[in-house]
């Protein structure tokens, strides 16, 4: 009998009743330290007081009104994100899924309004992520994720990984969009070098194609930068932020410039929840703290102090991890091993951690984990690595 709960996950046998911080509690009082902060959604911690208080504040005043009004709160926040970023415009969410099936509508509707509608083809890369909507799953292309759900959107065409050749050959004045994660996420923590990142721009300046980029899960502070592509220098046409912008309360949003924007009028997209004034008064108070530069500098010396403490144990480990990548706070151990076996074998040692692509293990930390949370969790992961070998 099938349960009544969607048996779409495979959940391991845990249940956490509350969270302080980097820890996540079970109902008979077990701690469990949160390395994986809900898929890098808990960009504070659980529970983080300046938070709870944005959103009971919120809560005690008016919780929703849908887009036929105006929202204060959703006003403040893209304040918010246009002062600190590329954008001139912004679009709420209630998740990255939406933000992608956003991005794609935008492109089209950008080549309809310029008169050139038949220009749809989106280049995307292997590895990717971009959601699991019937939009996100033909862009990202990979059997896994689209087998059975055929027939799927037409108009993508996924390029390998760092195959410059491939890409060169690709790109024609019929490419609507390049759309790429700056540092890929479930495809194994693959940052995307600065110089390829630059060169994905030059590219579409000379296509005049748009740049979109899929910030999801490695943007708001998670690489040590407000955004992981301000690293290179450049700047995208179309954003999908979600995850860690609100802190843990259901949250996305679509960044863009005025121009990659054009066609997009009353009537061309909507959404019932997106920017509703809970989301957005949370939003809003993870903006103020973590666009912060000195908060951003702390981030980038907690994920020094991390590196160099896990090059420790896969030197301790050989046989269990082969090294370490990544960018800030969005580190991954490549394993030896499979890596849900390292999962299980962390939650003997009471430590979550969240497995991806390429025997990668991620480890996506609350940004304000402390050094003695950090040192914690490496002995932990010690511990379990240990019992593996073993």
């Amino acid at each position: 009998m099938i349960p009544h709960v969607l048996p779409t996950y495979n959940r391991a046998p845990l249940a956490f009743e509350r969270g302080e911080g980097a820890w996540a509690i079970t109902a008979d009082g077990t701690r469990y330290l949160d390395l994986g902060a809900g898929i890098a959604v808990n960009l504070l911690g659980h529970a983080h007081p300046d938070l709870v208080a944005a959103l009971t504040e919120q809560a005690g005043r008016i919780w929703h009104v849908s887009n036929l009004y105006q929202i204060p709160e959703q006003e403040r926040l893209a304040d918010l994100l246009v002062e600190a970023t590329f954008a001139d415009t912004v679009f709420f969410t209630n998740s990255g899924t939406e933000a992608a099936e956003l991005a794609i509508k935008m492109v089209r509707k950008h080549w309809d309004h310029a008169g050139d509608p038949d220009r749809i083809e989106i280049l995307t890369f292997e590895g990717a992520f971009h959601g699991r909507s019937t939009g996100a799953i033909a862009a990202a292309g990979s059997e896994k994720m689209v087998k059975g759900f055929g027939p799927l959107m037409p108009g993508f065409r996924t390029l390998p990984w760092g195959d410059h050749a491939a890409l060169d050959a690709a790109v024609s004045d019929r490419t609507a969009a390049i759309l790429v994660e700056p540092v890929q996420g479930e495809g194994g923590i693959r940052p995307l070098p600065d110089a390829c990142l630059k060169g994905l721009r030059e590219i579409c300046d000379r296509a005049g194609a748009l740049l979109v980029l899929d910030e999801v899960q490695c943007g708001m502070g998670r690489t040590g930068r407000l955004f992981a592509h301000e690293y290179a220098g450049i700047a995208p046409d179309i954003m999908m932020v979600a995850k860690g912008i609100g802190g843990g309360f259901p949250l996305g949003a679509v960044l863009a410039t005025e121009a990659a924007a054009a066609g997009m009028v009353a009537g061309s997209h909507g959404s019932t929840y997106g920017g509703n004034p809970l989301a957005c008064a949370v939003g809003a108070r993870v903006m103020q703290i973590v666009a912060d530069d000195a908060f951003l500098a702390e981030v980038n010396r907690k994920a020094a102090l991390f590196r160099q403490k896990l090059e420790g144990l896969i030197a301790a480990h050989p046989a269990v991890f082969e090294g370490v990548r990544g960018q800030g706070l969005m580190l991954g151990l490549k394993c030896r091993v499979a890596p849900t076996d390292m999962v299980r074998a962390g939650y003997d040692q009471q430590i979550l951690t969240v497995p991806a692509a390429d025997n990668m293990l991620r480890l996506l930390p609350p940004l304000n984990i402390d050094d003695a949370e950090i040192a914690e969790a490496v002995a932990r992961l010690d511990r379990a690595a240990a019992s593996l070998a073993a």
